[in-house]
């Protein structure tokens, strides 16, 4: 059989893998005679597609751009635009490039690659992946590249599979830092046209390296309410559409509902940095009051499992490594409560485009007033709010996060979200227990290791009381019955590829 790793998820894909006897590159698969795949996104682009932005995961769910390495379905890292790589010492590693071009018509080449690291590492903000490393890239000839970090990184591989350092053509990038993928990217669909944040084009590249995928082509709608887009789904509007509510989901027929285990886990995240919750006696009593489990049946209708911690099953080495939480503060009563809020009210934020969300939020707020809070809710659509959140103005936010989004491994999760020096840390974290775990687990190469260190930096972090998990979810993607080749990902960066097409 035709064996082609996609991601963590090769296994579920929707159909059985084509017959064959090669593998992608080696020859032409042809084009299928299918039409245009039309798909439904829920958050529309934040920074015009930018892999520097949340947008990046985009990039990759589309196949438009590829970074050097990719993630297989152990989550360990395969060949992409590197076709091997060795490591050469504690810092540095040797990566050998594969013969490919940009969908400008230019070659990959050394410099190329090195050119988009560059840009990468200077990107303000800095894309999450990087947040806990310093990386030097150097052409060594047309087809070999030298990365070095400042300290061992002994997931580098990994870390270059993330979306976010996905390598576009020297045309992608302006004098004032930002990048564009359009007509820029490598992979087997070129976006060809964006219309703001409501529609994208995306037309076949027959020169990419891995052969011609079997749709011509994608039309990409962001629609970000979850009910106008699984009736798109069930209207015949668009072939696929990804995360659908829950309360949507049974609604749908057999057919076109995919349940697929995530590595996504909800929380309630409290800002330590400013706000009521500088207070730890006061964190403790949100973490006390409130309860997850109530969620999974009344707001996510089965389609979750209750929390038991940043890690769910999806993650299934977590569960036998996890370690105890202690040294917690001492939760203050009802009446602490009111008086240690001083009058306060509790900003309490989520977001409409997952659309479980807001309903979280509305159960927690009734919790968080029997424990003795004022709450009042600001719930708007994400790209409305980012700015907002990562500013701190805010003291608690219902979130959803796919843990092992940017690099596959979760070190980088916990360093970009908890670190105190963390681009994306809304909690405001700044805790030298914390850092100092999260240092130790980076710093590990041996893989049962490395897990055992992630687990104790999770009870660090848990110990602060700065994240209360609430349930692990279980995501549902729609895909009408004449398309084959979708993706099921459980990290949520696949959806297309070369092999995707109606039928």
């Amino acid at each position: 059989m035709r064996t082609t790793s996609r991601g963590l998820i090769a296994a579920l894909a929707l159909t059985p893998v084509l017959t064959g006897c090669f593998a992608p590159g080696d020859s032409d698969t042809g084009a299928g005679s299918g039409g245009r795949l039309r798909v439904a996104l829920a958050v529309p682009p934040v920074q015009a597609l930018s892999p520097y932005s949340n947008d990046a995961t985009v990039l990759s769910k589309l196949s438009v751009a590829e970074g050097l390495t990719a993630l297989d379905e152990n989550g360990t890292a395969k060949p992409a635009l590197a076709k091997s790589w060795k490591q050469d010492g504690d810092t540095t590693w040797t990566f050998e490039l594969r013969k490919a071009e940009f969908q400008d018509g230019t070659e990959l080449t050394a410099r190329a690659v090195v050119d988009a690291l560059d840009h990468a590492s200077a990107a303000k903000p800095k894309p999450r992946v990087l947040s806990d490393v310093s990386l030097t890239a150097k052409a060594d000839d047309a087809d070999t590249v030298t990365l070095t970090t400042k300290s061992p990184d002994p997931v580098l591989p990994l870390r270059l599979a993330s979306p976010a350092l996905a390598i576009l053509s020297a045309k992608a990038y302006a004098k004032d830092g930002s990048a564009s993928p359009v007509g820029t990217g490598t992979g087997p669909f070129e976006l060809t046209r964006l219309s703001g944040k409501s529609k994208a084009t995306l037309d076949r590249f027959d020169g990419y390296w891995g052969g011609k995928a079997k749709a011509p082509g994608i039309d990409v709608s962001w629609i970000a309410d979850g009910t106008a887009r699984a009736n798109a789904l069930r209207g015949g509007e668009t072939d696929v559409a990804e995360w659908i509510p829950t309360a949507q989901a049974k609604l749908l027929d057999k057919k076109t509902r995919h349940e697929v285990p995530s590595v996504r886990t909800d929380s309630l995240i409290l800002n330590t940095g400013s706000g009521l919750f500088t207070d730890a006696g006061l964190r403790a009593a949100a973490r006390q009051a409130v309860d997850g489990s109530a969620l999974v049946d009344s707001v996510f209708g089965g389609y979750a499992d209750p929390a038991q911690g940043l890690f769910g099953p999806a993650v299934p080495w977590a569960a036998g490594k996890r370690t105890e939480v202690t040294g917690r503060a001492e939760a203050a009563t009802a009446a602490e409560v009111k008086t240690g809020a001083k009058g306060r009210t509790l900003r309490l934020a989520t977001y409409t485009n997952r659309a479980e969300l807001p309903e979280a939020a509305a159960v927690l707020q009734q919790q968080l007033e029997k424990a003795g809070f004022t709450v009042k809710q600001d719930v708007r659509e994400y790209t409305q709010m980012e700015g907002d959140l990562l500013a701190g103005k805010y003291d608690a936010l219902v979130f959803s996060r796919v843990t092992l989004l940017d690099t596959g491994d979760a070190v980088d999760y916990l360093a970009s979200d908890f670190t105190s020096e963390g681009v994306y840390n809304i909690a405001g974290l700044k805790d030298a227990a914390v850092d100092k775990a999260i240092r130790a687990a980076a710093a590990e190469r041996d893989t049962a290791g490395r897990q055992e260190k992630i687990m104790r930096a999770e009870a660090a972090i848990l110990r602060t009381d700065a994240v209360v998990p609430l349930v692990h979810e279980q995501a549902v993607q729609g895909i009408a019955d004449d398309v084959e080749g979708v993706i099921l990902d459980p990290r949520e960066r696949s959806l297309i590829d070369v092999d995707t097409r109606l039928k």
